[in-house]
């Protein structure tokens, strides 16, 4: 699948993770769908030339909570094909050292734009862990995120991203029977269930999927009036995300009380 993102001066070819190659000039990225975390499918970005990760590796998106209450962040990880998944490692320590070498005791790739799914090469950044006790953000990160998504480098990956096909989200989500939470069901390759989780006391990330800012606390942002699930970090993004979240919004109905006559007592 081609995907063009147009900017004023040029246009930027992209290919999604298929397989194919992309034949247009420009320069030339590639989209891995990583899978769902914090709420939505994230995808990450990488160079052209690292497409061929997906013959050796599976990828997935993993939400990381910070313990010292700094909130949080999704991260791709990726495993090679055949080796347990406790010997995962970040994608972007992946292309690190595959690009500039290893990596010293004491230090860790950051991403110079904060979107920590961007990973092309030059997005990256190697510092030492003393000038990040938590987690890296660019100084110019500060402002509405969904107004910041869209400046300097990180712009990219929300032009990208931008132009994804909508899929329904429903084919991750289960209702459960005894009541009306959310549930994330993980199966192996058998088809067993391995996991499940209650979403509503994780963070989300906003659901319009170009924006990647997530909540640093429970429940702080909005959420869509109608179904009661979808939240978002603003209006604007909540505008921008309605053609596509109304073709399965549905709306959420509230029980009503029962009011029982009862004849007077003689």
């Amino acid at each position: 699948m081609k995907l063009k993102v147009e900017e004023e001066l040029s246009e930027w070819p992209l290919e999604a993770m298929e397989g194919h190659e992309p034949e247009s000039r420009g320069l030339k990225l590639g989209i891995i769908r990583l899978g769902r975390a914090a709420g939505k499918t994230k995808y990450a970005l990488l160079d052209e030339r690292d497409i061929c990760l997906v013959e050796e590796y599976s990828f997935e998106a993993r939400l990381e909570i910070d313990k010292n209450g700094n909130g949080a962040r999704i991260d791709a990880f990726a495993y090679l094909f055949g080796k347990p998944r406790t010997q995962g490692t970040t994608l972007q320590e992946l292309l690190w050292e595959r690009h500039r070498g290893g990596i010293a005791p004491g230090y860790r790739v950051v991403h110079k734009n904060g979107v920590s799914v961007d990973n092309r090469l030059e997005n990256l950044l190697l510092v030492h862990e003393s000038k990040v006790p938590t987690w890296y953000k660019p100084e110019e990160s500060q402002g509405t995120p969904s107004a910041k998504e869209q400046d300097g480098n990180n712009g990219l990956y929300w032009m990208a991203i931008a132009q994804l096909p909508p899929e329904s989200l429903d084919d991750h989500l289960l209702r459960s029977p005894e009541s009306s939470r959310v549930l994330l069901r993980y199966y192996n390759s058998e088809g067993e269930l391995i996991e499940e989780e209650d979403e509503s006391l994780s963070f989300y990330e906003c659901r319009h999927p170009p924006c990647t800012a997530i909540e640093q606390e429970l429940r702080e942002f909005s959420i869509c009036g109608r179904c009661q699930e979808a939240r978002y970090c603003g209006i604007n993004c909540q505008q921008r995300d309605w053609p596509s979240h109304k073709r399965i919004c549905r709306e959420k109905r509230r029980a009503l009380p029962i009011h029982i006559e009862r004849s007077p007592e003689r």
